[in-house]
């Protein structure tokens, strides 16, 4: 029988800054052979950012991220027939993916603004309510959850959920991302890994993005370029833990381990 088939969500950065491959993609030509390479590999579903979230990145413009991403929605939109997913925390952007062919919002900010909430209520899209302390900017500088980094999240995806649904949006549509590196230690991302089955008691799917982050790194003493091995350790452990969709930059091997995991 094996077990259950999580997703995977492929990323694409169409950004100059983004910590493991920026501006690999930032050209819209390579950007769309990228989606389309990230189709053919096994991706689920393909997720496209214009602004960098990375710890530390510099503010980009609205109308930037705009030109960055939307082209790229509305080219992959008429060539590869899964989801696609805007990353950001932007209502005009979300809206403007929407209509260009996006079926899933990822919010970085967990749908924290007002207008967020009401563009994903006239939506049929996807949500990914992510948690981040801080903006990129300041997130990394001395992260702290007083009462436990699970008690926090636990509390916020309460609060998140409630507001969602409370407009109408059905529970089905509700994914959980606790924002690995996201304003947190190695030990809260630890931690947070540890906690999957505690986020699964809302029965919603959860989402874990570890890719190659910087938490592995710092424990590795190793370079984002060689933390291939240790994702897809992290990553497994995810999806025995009830993880059902993994948000990774290498989807190949992912690909790989999925296959194992299924027929075990």
């Amino acid at each position: 029988m094996g077990n259950r088939v999580p997703q995977l969500m492929g990323i694409l950065n169409v950004t100059p800054d983004s910590f493991f491959d920026g501006g690999a993609y930032f050209s819209p030509e390579k950007a769309i052979l990228r989606g389309r390479q990230l189709w053919e590999e096994g991706s689920d579903i393909i997720d496209i950012g214009g602004a960098s979230s990375r710890p530390g990145a510099s503010f980009v413009e609205e109308e930037e991220e705009i030109r960055r991403a939307i082209p790229i929605i509305e080219a992959l939109s008429k060539i590869v027939p899964i989801p696609l997913s805007i990353d950001t925390n932007r209502p005009k952007v979300a809206r403007m993916a929407l209509e260009a062919g996006a079926s899933f919002i990822n919010d970085i900010s967990g749908f924290t603004h007002p207008e967020m909430r009401e563009i994903a209520s006239h939506s049929n899209a996807d949500l990914c309510v992510m948690h981040a302390q801080g903006t990129p900017s300041t997130m990394q500088i001395n992260p702290s959850y007083p009462e436990g980094v699970v008690p926090h999240l636990m509390h916020f995806f309460e609060k998140q959920i409630k507001l969602l649904t409370d407009l109408g949006i059905k529970e089905e549509r509700i994914i959980l991302d606790p924002g690995i590196g996201f304003g947190k230690t190695v030990e809260h991302n630890i931690s947070i890994l540890k906690a999957i089955p505690e986020f699964k008691r809302f029965g919603l799917r959860v989402l874990i993005g570890a890719s190659r982050k910087g938490f592995m790194r710092k424990i590795l003493n190793k370079t984002s370029s060689e933390l291939l091995p240790a994702t897809l350790g992290i990553h497994t452990i995810c999806m025995v833990s009830g993880a059902d969709i993994i948000r990774v930059h290498d989807v190949k091997e992912h690909k790989d381990i999925i296959s194992i995991y299924t027929h075990v």
